[in-house]
């Protein structure tokens, strides 16, 4: 793999794609700056010993700050030119945000002005977000394109996410930011979220304890291996968004524009059934699971698919890792890591 160089911010570097985004970078040769609130929303533990992984390359720094520390934030931008940043800091979770819509607030939209703000202020070359597929909302014509309307969310937490792209677009259009907003489809893995289903499934099944499966089972994910995102992350580093010159206001496009803006989708490209996903992981962990079936919850969407033929037009790349493949990898994490 060839040396790279340039500064590159990553926001949320003790999340789970933050961490997997960050070792990658450091591998490829680039500088990383890493920042992360460390907040308690799912075990610290976890993020820490992220973290200390990180910690080991001579060309990654930690800094422990929260976006709304506007000072903190200043004080990094003035310090390193950053060529590009890559936001994926985030109040993360679905059926949280029905439970506390203010953190959401804070971390994804203030916290995503005072970034861009930065961004704008120190001249970052090119700022690369985390959006999210639950933007496409009551949408039902599948696969999920980034050139349909995004306009009826069903969470809070998607509404902050649609925000983030008008926001981010704002500022291509007004300060010539080169802007580009990754929709990530059902991120799984190694070192992946206790709040997701891959985690709780796994722990649940292997305690003996029933798991609660909504939809009855019924519910479709666009499930995506955390190496495939960061892969299409890398790839669109070296590519920055730029207008698009057919772009007519006649006739908009919502995933490009006359301004350096784009919006791509990073998904598997090929749904999957609650109901095999949790049977994959049975056979991963050689144990049945006992099931508690749930009707649908409140701001979830029943399906997710994506559209990625803007990222292999662009980039040349599609994820691909099977399902299976992906849950044995998080498996044998999962046993390594809690010694089970």
């Amino acid at each position: 793999m060839s040396e790279e160089t340039g500064n590159i911010l990553v926001t949320g570097a003790a999340g789970f794609i933050g961490f997997h985004l960050s070792k990658r970078l450091c591998n490829d040769g680039y500088t990383v700056v890493g920042i992360d609130n460390i907040n308690d929303y799912y075990d610290v533990k976890l993020k820490k010993d992220r973290l200390a992984i990180l910690e080991n390359f001579e060309n990654f720094t930690f800094h422990k700050i929260d976006l709304n520390d506007t000072n903190s934030l200043d004080a990094i931008f003035s310090d390193i030119k950053f060529d590009t940043v890559i936001n994926l800091a985030a109040q993360a979770g679905v059926r949280y945000s029905l439970e506390n819509p203010k953190a959401y607030l804070d971390a994804n939209v203030n916290g995503f002005v005072n970034l861009i703000e930065n961004c704008r202020h120190h001249n970052a070359g090119h700022l690369i977000f985390a959006s999210s597929s639950s933007v496409y909302g009551a949408n039902t014509n599948m696969p999920f394109s980034a050139h349909s309307n995004v306009d009826h969310p069903i969470s809070l937490y998607a509404a902050t996410k649609k925000a983030n792209e008008l926001i981010a677009h704002t500022y291509a259009a007004l300060f010539k930011i080169p802007t580009t907003g990754l929709r990530f489809f059902t991120a799984y893995g190694p070192y992946g979220r206790p709040d997701m289903a891959l985690f709780l499934f796994t722990k649940a099944i292997l305690e003996g304890k029933p798991i609660d499966v909504f939809n009855n089972g019924k519910m479709l994910r666009d499930f995506t291996y955390v190496e495939d995102i960061v892969e299409g992350i890398v790839r669109l580093i070296k590519f920055p968004a730029k207008p698009n010159e057919n772009w007519s206001g006649e006739n908009p496009d919502p995933a490009t524009s006359f301004a350096p803006y784009k919006i791509y989708n990073i998904g598997n490209n090929n749904p999957v059934e609650l109901a095999y996903f949790i049977e994959t992981i049975e056979k991963c962990l050689g144990k049945k699971a006992i099931k508690n079936y749930l009707p649908i919850q409140k701001g979830d969407v029943p399906r997710t698919y994506a559209n990625v033929d803007d990222l292999m037009n662009d980039v040349g790349y599609k994820p691909s890792t099977s399902l299976e493949y992906g849950i044995s990898q998080f498996v044998e994490w999962y046993k390594k890591y809690y010694s089970v």
